[in-house]
């Protein structure tokens, strides 16, 4: 799996883009297997990096998501409330949140796609 490169990534397998939005990733969902719920934040919610922020329940599991930069929620993808699986079906093309982001240096701390690929394949034992 390549990882698309506009994107900077968490260890707890989030992604998130220069203009604060945010997802899973494609190992994230594949870990997760069919997602039948995301449990996301209200506009206007602050969210703090390294906090969770939502969850989403698959079939084997509940998991929390973890927000990887600190801002207040602008969007949230109403497609996910009663179509959860599209996020199996394209993990890195179906946001859930989009944030204004407080600080946007705080995305120079997450992984680039290419450090991410390399976390995944040591996490996964390869």
């Amino acid at each position: 799996m390549s990882y698309p490169t506009d994107r900077k990534y968490t260890k707890e397998h989030e992604w998130i883009t220069a203009d604060g939005t945010i997802g899973i990733t494609d190992y994230a969902q594949d870990s997760l297997g069919d997602i039948v719920f995301v449990d996301l934040p209200k506009v206007d919610t602050e969210i703090t990096a390294g906090k969770t922020f939502g969850t989403v329940e698959s079939v084997k599991a509940v998991s929390d998501l973890y927000a990887p930069a600190s801002g207040a929620v602008t969007a949230v993808n109403g497609e996910l409330a009663t179509a959860p699986e599209k996020v199996n079906k394209d993990a890195h093309g179906s946001w859930m949140v989009k944030v204004k982001l407080k600080d946007p240096a705080e995305l120079n701390g997450l992984l680039s796609a290419a450090d991410y690929e390399k976390f995944v394949k040591e996490e996964a034992g390869h």
